[in-house]
């Protein structure tokens, strides 16, 4: 089921399936998140839970046993329950269920508050272990914006530019889609942008940062330098993808807390880095922001 929010006249569309925001315009109508069109992606903004990218040989250990998860985990595919929506603000809740514990043997509460705001929004996450033991989990982002954002413009118009200048390798994926533990590649050298460059996902798959000083990331044009800002305080790795093969008109901004499986990791999820562990009861929020520029 999908919900529209307004706050001053932007307006945003949220799917309860996955709980997520797949629109969001300016009061003249502009589109700022990618449509989902299939010839390049049919994603939009999908919730990563409770794994970020892909585990190693698709399986993963809870406690010594053994489960199977497909990439990003299944939140982006549960139907989510409506618990509170006011005319800019909604939640939307996921519980476990026979599917999930077939994946992920925990039971869990999973809210998803999504909240428009005079130039931008909000979408908080809200994990609570509601189970009688530890339970670990990944949780991020996958907002795809349409890039470029106006007629007239090409995808390297635009530039990815940090808060602060930042010295930090991207971390490498292997051709199985797992994060590298040794390979690193140099890339930011006391900058605080980087160009938006097809062949460089075309080489690399996604550009994966982590230990960055900046809370925020930029996409803006070159020239005018109008465009978005992501506040993502709190989310320890920031990663970015697009679709190479067919320069695709988009690019994803991603806030991560978890990654894909490391090559070397021991196969328990538990150590798995940037993984969260609740106690029975505890509470975990994360959120991230998007405003104009």
């Amino acid at each position: 089921m999908k919900y529209e929010l307004k706050c001053n006249g932007y307006r945003a569309v949220i799917e309860s399936h996955g709980a997520e925001l797949i629109s969001f315009r300016d009061p003249d109508g502009k589109e700022y998140i990618w449509d989902g069109n299939p010839a390049w992606w049919p994603g939009r903004n999908p919730l990563l839970f409770p794994i970020v990218g892909n585990l190693k040989n698709g399986a993963v250990k809870f406690d010594g046993v053994t489960y199977e998860m497909g990439r990003h985990g299944f939140a982006r595919d549960n139907e989510f329950v409506l618990v509170e929506q006011g005319e800019n603000e909604l939640i939307l809740e996921l519980c476990e269920n026979e599917g999930t514990l077939e994946k992920y043997p925990y039971p869990f509460r999973l809210q998803v508050r999504q909240t428009l705001v005079d130039g931008g929004f909000v979408t908080a996450f809200r994990v609570e272990n509601t189970g009688d033991k530890p339970m670990p989990f990944c949780i991020g982002a996958h907002t795809a914006f349409n890039c470029p954002l106006n007629e007239g413009e090409a995808f390297g118009d635009y530039e990815i530019v940090f808060d602060q200048k930042e010295t930090a390798p991207m971390r490498r994926l292997t051709a199985a889609g797992l994060v590298s533990a040794e390979e690193r590649e140099a890339f930011l050298e006391d900058q605080d942008r980087f160009p938006l460059e097809h062949e460089v996902f075309a080489r690399v798959d996604t550009i994966i940062f982590d230990g960055l000083k900046s809370t925020g990331v930029s996409l803006l044009h070159k020239e005018t330098g109008r465009g978005l800002r992501m506040d993502f305080t709190g989310f320890p790795l920031m990663a970015f993808w697009t679709k190479d093969a067919e320069k695709a008109p988009y690019i994803c901004i991603e806030p991560w807390h978890g990654c894909a499986a490391v090559d070397s990791e021991s196969g328990e999820f538990k150590d798995k880095p940037h993984c969260i562990t609740l106690n029975p009861g505890e509470i975990k929020e994360l959120r991230y922001s998007v405003m104009l520029q």
